[in-house]
């Protein structure tokens, strides 16, 4: 962390120079997640071929929750903040943690990482809907209108061929489509109820909510799957419960107090361009030119959405 966070609500003077501080900070941030999350989507697959869906999840978030406990112990009176009520962290521990995930893990036992992470590419569209109607104070531009657009029809064209000749395909991205708009939802209601909060305890209540749930549907669904630990498996487990868990979803809500929910989407639309060269590199996935065309659209979104208007910088939030 960078230092304590005020919990007072107070008006500040604002130069230009620590927003832009600001915006670097987050900026590297957004850059960061971007690379972890896009490597998580070919680690879930890997694991998934010892293991069943939602036993994996749940054994990822158990181990988060084990970490996440240990680290909001020693870190959360540093940081700062207050306590999470219950509805809060319920909606943090179904919405952003054991719908979406659950769905992931279960969506990718029929799709590739690469399909499933250019799915999720509808995040920041549904963000932006939800935002413009809970979140009035922070106005989407028509630039960054076109942004998202733009982004989309990139990710889509990334992997055309893919969507059209993935056996069931319809019905697991059908299924896949529910995972974004649930976060979508988490993280508008989070980013308007939650901006006095202390991230880590947040994260920490919503990851403890979240195992026991994920646990709890295996338990039911998997009783018959068979489950074999096996180096992969395990080093799936802890790769995404340290690094795509307890670190990402740190940096994650830490940043989402400070830049509008639309701006932190566009790491939606990086992850893909991630997970496009990982699956290509390490799993064999072909790069054809739609793929170089719908890279280049990604990357021109990630622009749009992402620029500022010099003369009006934003007033992060009180530190």
């Amino acid at each position: 962390m960078t230092g304590p966070i005020s919990t007072r609500a107070h008006t500040v003077a604002v130069s230009v120079a620590p927003v832009r501080r600001h915006a670097l900070l987050t900026d590297g941030i957004i850059a960061l997640l971007s690379l972890i999350w896009g490597t998580t989507y070919f680690v879930i697959r890997k694991g998934l071929d010892d293991l069943p869906p939602f036993t994996a999840a749940g054994a990822r978030f158990t181990l988060a929750a084990l970490v996440f406990a240990v680290v909001a112990h020693f870190l959360a009176k540093r940081e700062g903040g207050r306590a999470p009520g219950l509805v809060l962290s319920l909606v943090m521990g179904f919405f952003n943690f054991a719908g979406p995930y659950g769905l992931v893990y279960l969506a990718e036992t029929r799709l590739s990482s690469g399909l499933a992470s250019v799915l999720w590419a509808t995040f920041p569209m549904m963000v932006a809907i939800l935002t413009h109607l809970l979140l009035p104070s922070e106005k989407i531009r028509l630039q960054q209108w076109t942004g998202f657009v733009v982004g989309f029809a990139g990710v889509v064209l990334l992997f055309a061929t893919d969507l059209a000749g993935v056996e069931e395909g319809i019905l697991f991205g059908a299924l896949l489509l529910v995972s974004p708009a649930l976060s979508a939802f988490g993280n508008v209601f989070v980013k308007r109820n939650g901006g006095a909060v202390s991230s880590l305890l947040l994260n920490r209540n919503g990851i403890l909510i979240a195992a026991p749930l994920l646990l709890l549907v295996a338990a039911f669904s998997e009783r018959d799957a068979t489950v074999t630990w096996s180096p992969t498996a395990v080093g799936s487990v802890l790769y995404l419960s340290i690094v795509g868990t307890v670190v990402a979803f740190s940096l994650y809500f830490w940043a989402l107090r400070h830049a509008p929910a639309h701006r932190m989407g566009v790491i939606a639309y990086l992850t893909p361009v991630v997970a496009l060269f990982v699956g290509s590199t390490f799993g064999g996935e072909p790069f054809h030119w739609h793929t170089a065309v719908g890279t280049v659209l990604v990357l021109g979104s990630v622009g749009l959405v992402m620029a500022t208007p010099r003369s009006t910088p934003r007033t992060p939030a009180p530190v």
